[in-house]
C-alpha cells in the first residue's frame, strides 16, 4: 500500500518494533508532524484475550472521558411527558416521539447519540434496520436506555464515548483530538484503560490485555507496553 508523505514523516518519529509506555507513546504522537486540514481523533486501540462468540465475554460499556472527546455531540431523545421535559432541559438537540421516530424512519440520522426511554423501546426497535448499521440503536449497557433522560444528556455532551469488541476481540476507543494538551489525552487515556481492565469478563481466561495501540486519524500506530499499561 503507498502511504502519504505526511504518514511517512510520522513514522520517522519513533521505532515501530519499540514499545513505549503509554505518556512517551503520547508525548511522540504530538511530536509528530502536524496536518492544518482538520483536528485529527486520536484512538486508543485494545487486543482482549476474550472470545467474542461467546454472550458472556462481550466487552460493552459507555464512559465519559475527563477531558471530553473535543467534538460537539448533537443528542436527540425519544420520550414523553416529564421524561421528554427533563432531557430538553438537559440540553437535547431535539426531544420527541412519535413525529421523530417517523422521521428517523425515513432516514435522517443528522445526530450523534439517540436515547430513549424504556417505555418507547418497542418502538425505537422497529428502527433497527435504520439505526443499527449506524451504531445508534439505544441500549441499556452504554446507558442510552434510561428514565434518566437528564444524566444521559449531560454525559453525553460532556464527552460520553461507547466501547465495544469486535469480532476478532479488539475494542477501538477515541481518546481526544490532537490540538489536546498532552497531560488531557493522558487523562483521558488511563480513563479509558482502567474501564477496559474493569470491563474484564469473568469468564475470560488467560492474558487479558494483550495488546494496546496508540494512533491519530492519520499517523501510523504506536506500540504501547501493556505490562506498564495493566500495573499503572
Amino acid at each position: 500500500m503507498k502511504r502519504s508523505k505526511l504518514y511517512r514523516s510520522r513514522l520517522k518519529v519513533f521505532n515501530r518494533q519499540q514499545y513505549y509506555p503509554l505518556s512517551e507513546g503520547i508525548r511522540l504522537l504530538k511530536e509528530m508532524p502536524s496536518t492544518i486540514k482538520f483536528d485529527e481523533t486520536v484512538e486508543l486501540a485494545f487486543r482482549l484475550g476474550i472470545d467474542p462468540r461467546q454472550s458472556d465475554q462481550i466487552v460493552r460499556g459507555a464512559m465519559v472521558l475527563p477531558q471530553g472527546t473535543g467534538k460537539k455531540q448533537t443528542v436527540v431523545v425519544i420520550a414523553e411527558g416529564e421524561f421528554a421535559v427533563k432531557a430538553k432541559d438537559a440540553g437535547a438537540d431535539e426531544v420527541g416521539y412519535e413525529e421523530l421516530i417517523q422521521k428517523i424512519r425515513g432516514g435522517w440520522l443528522d445526530f450523534d447519540v439517540l436515547i430513549a426511554t424504556p417505555s418507547a423501546m418497542k418502538e425505537v426497535r422497529t428502527l433497527g434496520r435504520v439505526l443499527g448499521p449506524r451504531g445508534l440503536m439505544p441500549n441499556p449497557k452504554t446507558g442510552t436506555v434510561t428514565e434518566d433522560t437528564a444524566s444521559a444528556v449531560h454525559d453525553a455532551k460532556a464527552g460520553r464515548v461507547e466501547y465495544r469488541c469486535d469480532r476478532a476481540g479488539c475494542v477501538m476507543v477515541p481518546i481526544g483530538k490532537m490540538s489536546f494538551t498532552k497531560e488531557a489525552l493522558e487523562e483521558n487515556a488511563q480513563a479509558v484503560l482502567s474501564t477496559i481492565l474493569r470491563a474484564r469478563p469473568s469468564a475470560a481466561k488467560g492474558v487479558y490485555l494483550q495488546s494496546m495501540t496508540l494512533s491519530s486519524t492519520m499517523s501510523p500506530g504506536i506500540r504501547l507496553d501493556v505490562k506498564v499499561a495493566a500495573k499503572a
